[in-house]
C-alpha cells in the first residue's frame, strides 16, 4: 500500500495518525453534483468527521483508503 514516505495522515485537526478511511463529500452550493472532495480519517476520527459532514448534508461516501485507491487507479 503506502510506504512510510508517502503515508497519508488523518485530516482531523492535530491528528498525525495514519489514515485508514476516505470520506468523499460535496458542498452542493459550491461544487457540481459529480465532484468529490475528500477528507482522510484514522479509525479514531472516522465517526466524528463523518458526522460533521453528514450533519451539513455533504457526506457522499465512506470507504477504506485501499478501496478508494483501487477505484482511482
Amino acid at each position: 500500500m503506502n510506504s512510510p514516505e508517502t503515508a497519508v495522515i488523518c485530516s482531523a485537526k492535530g491528528c498525525r495518525a495514519a489514515a485508514v478511511w476516505v470520506l468523499a463529500w460535496n458542498n452542493p452550493k459550491l461544487h457540481t453534483p459529480e465532484r468529490r472532495k475528500t477528507w482522510l480519517a484514522c479509525d479514531e476520527h472516522r465517526e466524528h468527521l463523518s458526522n460533521f459532514l453528514a450533519l451539513r448534508g455533504f457526506l457522499k461516501d465512506v470507504v477504506t483508503l485501499e478501496e478508494w485507491e483501487n477505484r482511482s487507479g
